[in-house]
């Protein structure tokens, strides 16, 4: 396996709509190995999350891992659709963003339908800091970056960050999820 190298904002693969994986590719060793080095480039970050375009691929595959004690979950070709009409601010970071958070309202229930790494179609449901990871990590296969929808005064470097605390209000999503999220704040998505 490979570590792949994490494109930074201003790259523009980072901007671009992705593709979306045909069942050829999907079945493939080389697809197959990229998802390999897709989710250990995201351990090496210590990150989330990580979409396909942030390692220059432009291709609609993300992979996200909340919990390092469960599987990662693999997102090809996804779609998400709100299921209430609750939005919730938050704040995120990135690895294509390195050393800032911004505050950003996302829905907070959400449905995805996509195919697994077997191209096998699958659904779920997924709420509050999950539902939040989740649309970051779709935002990249659209070429959009958490900046994009951030509060502009809520932006802070991650050092000032943890020194003084958010910019502008506190985490509204967050219930039961903040004690994790507190653990994590070296994580981006």
């Amino acid at each position: 396996m490979a570590i792949l190298q994490v494109a930074r904002m201003g790259h523009p693969v980072l901007r671009i709509v992705a593709e979306p994986v045909s069942p050829v590719e999907l079945a493939s060793d080389a697809f197959q190995r990229f998802c390999d080095d897709l989710y250990e480039s995201m351990i090496d970050q210590d990150g989330l999350g990580l979409a396909a375009p942030q390692v220059h691929v432009s291709q609609r595959v993300a992979v996200f891992q909340l919990d390092r004690d469960e599987d990662p979950m693999f997102l090809i070709n996804p779609v998400i659709t709100p299921i209430s009409e609750v939005r919730a601010f938050g704040y995120e970071g990135c690895l294509s963003v390195p050393e800032l958070r911004g505050r950003v309202e996302r829905w907070v229930d959400i449905r995805v339908d996509a195919l697994d790494r077997d191209g096998e179609p699958f659904a779920f449901e997924a709420h509050g800091w999950a539902a939040r990871v989740v649309q970051h990590e779709c935002d990249h296969l659209d070429g959009v970056l958490y900046v994009d929808r951030a509060q502009v005064g809520s932006l802070a470097f991650l050092k000032e960050f943890r020194r003084y605390g958010p910019p502008i209000g506190g985490d509204e999503d967050e219930d039961e999820e903040d004690e994790d999220e507190e653990e994590d704040e070296d994580s981006e998505e």
